[in-house]
Formats: C-alpha cells, sequence, structure tokens
C-alpha cells in the first residue's frame, strides 16, 4: 500500500489545541439528545479556545431525509452553535461530508487487514446485519482464511465486508472523563463490520478514521456507545494513534423508565419552537439536563450561552439519566420572555398575535406590551387576544364581580357615566383614558375597581383579559370602544 498517502494525510492533521466535532445523521429533525450533544460540544472547545467541527454524518443511506441538513445548519445557528470548519465553509480536513470521502475508508479497512487486525468475510450477510455488526465471530470461517486464500477470492469479484478482527481472550480497558475507566472482557466483544459490501463505512469505523484524521481531542457522544466504546480503542491502537478524551452522557428521559423519543410523540427542537419556547430558553434549559454548574455558580439557572462557555466543565457532566420536565422548561420561558426587550418581544410575538387580531387599526406594539408580562409561552398569545376583532358572545353574569363590588345594577350606573366621560376626551390617549376614569370614579364615590371592571367587560366581553380596562380601551380606538360599551349598557338594561 502507498505509504505516502497514508503520510500525507498524516501531516494534515491540525496539532495543538482541543478540536471538537458535532457529528449529526441528516435524519430530519434535532431531537433534544442530539441539540445537548451539540451544546456540551460546542462548550467544551469554546470554554478552551479551540476549535467546533460540524460533520454530517450520511453513510447509512437508508435513512436520509431531503432538506435534512439544512435543518441542522438552520436550527446549531439559531441556537448560537456556530462553527469553525464544516460542510458550507470547508477547512483543512475537509471534506466534512462522510459520503464525499468515502475513497477514504476502504484503503484504511485493508491497512488493517496488512496489520492483521480486520479480516475479508464473504459469508453473505444481509446488509442489516452488517450495519448491526450482529455476528457470530465463532462460526465465521473467514476470520482463519490465510491472507492469500482472502485476497484471491477478493480479486475473483467475490462479493466481501471487511470486519474487524477482535483479539480472543484478554481484556479492553478504556477511560471516560465521566465513567471513569472501564474495562470488557474481548470475548464480548462481536467482530463488527468496518467496510459494507458497497464500500461505504459503518459508523462506528467512520467516526474513527474522521476524528484521527480530523484532529479530534474530545468525543462527546450518549452513554449508549459506551459498549463501543472498546472496539474503538482496539482501532486506535491497530493504527498506532492517539486516543481522544471520551466524554459519554447519560440518556435524556421522559421519566424515571423511558427515554425521550421521536417516535413516541416526545418533542425535537422544532417541536418546541413551534410550540412557542424561545431558542434562549430551549439552550439553557437543556444545558442543565445532565449538566450542573459548580462553585460560586452552582446555585443559579439562568445563563447565556457566552457565560457557558466561561463557566462549563466536564467534571459537571453528572452520570445519571435526566429527566426533560416541560414544566421546567416552561418556567424557563417565562423568564426569557420577561428578559426581552420590548422590541424584541414585539418581533417574537408578532406572527402569534396576527393568529387572532387581523385587524391593522390596532397597535401591534401596544397589544404585545400588554402580553410581555402575561404568557409563559409565544402559543399562549391568540387566545388572550380573541376579543379584538370581534366581540365575543357573553352574559350579564360577567358583570358581577365580589372583589370589584359590581352586579349588573351598579355595572349599568357606571357605564351610563362612563361613556359619556369618555365621549368628552378632547385627545383618545391611554393618559387621557385612564385620568377620566379614575377621576369619574373618584366623583361617584366608588373605588377604581368598581368602574374599571364593568368597561372592561363591556370592551372585551371576557373576565380575563391581557391588560386593563384603559389599556384595552386605548388600543380599540374610540369608535369602536364607545360601540362596545353601549353595547354592554344596552345588555344591562334588557336585563
Amino acid at each position: 500500500m502507498d505509504q505516502n498517502w497514508f503520510a500525507e494525510l498524516e501531516r494534515r492533521i491540525p496539532r495543538g489545541g482541543v478540536r471538537t466535532r458535532f457529528a449529526p445523521s441528516p435524519t430530519g429533525y434535532m431531537h433534544v439528545g442530539n441539540l445537548r450533544t451539540a451544546l456540551y460540544t460546542w462548550l467544551i472547545a469554546r470554554h478552551s479556545g479551540g476549535k467546533f467541527i460540524l460533520r454530517i454524518e450520511d453513510t447509512d443511506q437508508g435513512r436520509l431525509v431531503e432538506g435534512a441538513t439544512e435543518v441542522i445548519y438552520a436550527t446549531l445557528r439559531r441556537c448560537g452553535l456556530t462553527w469553525d470548519e464544516g460542510p458550507d465553509m470547508g477547512g483543512p480536513v475537509g471534506p466534512y461530508i462522510q459520503t464525499e470521502r468515502r475513497e477514504l475508508y476502504p484503503s484504511f479497512a485493508r491497512l488493517l487487514v496488512e496489520k492483521g487486525h480486520a479480516y475479508y468475510c464473504f459469508c453473505g450477510k444481509s446488509e442489516s446485519e452488517a450495519d448491526s455488526g450482529e455476528f457470530d465471530r465463532a462460526d465465521d470461517p473467514c476470520r482463519a482464511l490465510s491472507p492469500a486464500e482472502a485476497q484471491a477470492r477478493v480479486d475473483a469479484g467475490e462479493p466481501y465486508v471487511i470486519r474487524q478482527k477482535i483479539p480472543r481472550g484478554g481484556q479492553t480497558t478504556f477511560s471516560d472523563a465521566v465513567f471513569g475507566h472501564i474495562t470488557v472482557d474481548n470475548d464480548t466483544l462481536d467482530d463488527q463490520v468496518l467496510l459494507k459490501s458497497d464500500g461505504l463505512p459503518t459508523y462506528n469505523f467512520a467516526n474513527v478514521i474522521d476524528d484521527h484524521l480530523m484532529g479530534i481531542t474530545h468525543v462527546v457522544r450518549g452513554s449508549e456507545y459506551l459498549s463501543s466504546a472498546p472496539k474503538y480503542n482496539l482501532l486506535y491502537e491497530a493504527f498506532g494513534w492517539d486516543v481522544p478524551t471520551y466524554i459519554h452522557c447519560s440518556p435524556v428521559m421522559r421519566d424515571q423508565h423511558n427515554k425521550m423519543s421521536k417516535r413516541k410523540g416526545d418533542p425535537s427542537y422544532e417541536d418546541l419552537i413551534a410550540m412557542g419556547y424561545l431558542s434562549e430558553a430551549v439552550v439553557n434549559y437543556v444545558t442543565l439536563l445532565g449538566w450542573s454548574p459548580r462553585g460560586e455558580y452552582a446555585e443559579r439557572e439562568f445563563f447565556t450561552l457566552a457565560e457557558l462557555s466561561e463557566i462549563f466543565d466536564v467534571g459537571g457532566i453528572s452520570k445519571s439519566p435526566a429527566i426533560f420536565d416541560m414544566e421546567k422548561l416552561t418556567y424557563f420561558n417565562a423568564h426569557y420572555i420577561r428578559e426581552l426587550s420590548p422590541e424584541a418581544f414585539h418581533t417574537a410575538a408578532l406572527p402569534f398575535i396576527r393568529q387572532a387580531v387581523t385587524n391593522p387599526a390596532y397597535s401591534t406594539q401596544e397589544i404585545a406590551g400588554l402580553l410581555q408580562a402575561r404568557c409563559e409561552r409565544l402559543t399562549d398569545i391568540p387566545e388572550k387576544l380573541d376579543f379584538f376583532d370581534a366581540l365575543p358572545e357573553y352574559g350579564v353574569d360577567l358583570f358581577t364581580n365580589k372583589k370589584s363590588k359590581t352586579n349588573p345594577e351598579v355595572s349599568q350606573r357606571m357605564l351610563e357615566a362612563a361613556i359619556p366621560a369618555l365621549e368628552g376626551l378632547a385627545d383618545w390617549t391611554a393618559d387621557a383614558i385612564h385620568d377620566t376614569l379614575i377621576g369619574l370614579a373618584e366623583s361617584l364615590e366608588v373605588k377604581n375597581a368598581t368602574l374599571m371592571w364593568p368597561v372592561r367587560i363591556a370592551a372585551a366581553g371576557k373576565a380575563v383579559t391581557p391588560g386593563g380596562a384603559v389599556e384595552i380601551c386605548h388600543i380599540l380606538g374610540r369608535g369602536e370602544c364607545l360601540r362596545r360599551l353601549r353595547l354592554g349598557l344596552d345588555k344591562l338594561k334588557a336585563h
């Protein structure tokens, strides 16, 4: 084999400094566990001043979804997870899409055969078995073939896969930053497929080759890959390569017994955004699923991405599974909604406001001002605003409120006084409406609430509204407000 080719690839590898990678498969959406892996990977790189690499792992052609790579790009950008090297921007060790690297893997697989750490298998196993690596080593006659015999069958055009030759007997030990040292018996490991019959690598093999050639120093992945780690280690040792730092993260669970699963209806990142959660809230909450800040930050909950990159350390990652709590996420989301500037909240809320309020005469800025302190998710917004476009049907019982000391008779008297007072306003401003109604309550010798309650009920036709009588009357405008108050008065008179 051409050793100069391998040497040239080695020379391209960036050395020195932390290099991490996020390597998703383009399967259509970003589930919460995937997002957490991306976050931890990004935070490790940024905390150390290293490089964050995006690599697309598309060798499992059967699971690919059209447009899914764009979903990955959009999700990472929306979360603030910028990358230094990747398919769209290139870099020193590209290409960054696995199928575009397919000519690399057969040579490395054959090199392992040459070194005695892999072998050609002609047993005709199905592609599904080849993908999974489920194969009984003891029953595989190909493992015992002489190199000459195996090569003769390859040269004759016989279909084959290349399998890793796991040592018989003995143990393999690997170290993980979260779980510590783990030792397994080699007899429990299967001779996994490295190169499939179509010439594409399996996930495990491509990972090792690409991570080495890209100079990856830290590998973050789910704890379900702990069982594969010994086979990774044996591959690194077979090539004579340094083993990266492994960081295995325990799963994100729906409850004590079930992992989160899109197939079971658990939300992906895109689902959460569609459900009215802000990306910043999702990022903050997901980071804390299985990781805790330490020292002076141990009691804090809310962090910007920049703050997290300053304080993130691998030692804070827990071995215990994390339970995804929608109520807790909603609590985080409410905080982030309150923290937005009025302009930013208006921008975020506008599509949801327009679902309920189509009348262009109403100020969406003013409506947003009513909502910011009164919603936990953006999807809460439409149902709170359904009275603006059309006054809903309501009964006179809404005019009765014990706390405000109102009933239909009192409310009728209040509206009979409020309507001419508001008709006489020179300017329809919030301040003028407020001062007029407060002054009217004083002259009527009633509490403010006794006047405001029937005005708001008549204006909105609902017992619960975002904002009070003054704000609603102002947004509705003079004509529509007075029309509704007169309708309310007519309703009370007919009672």
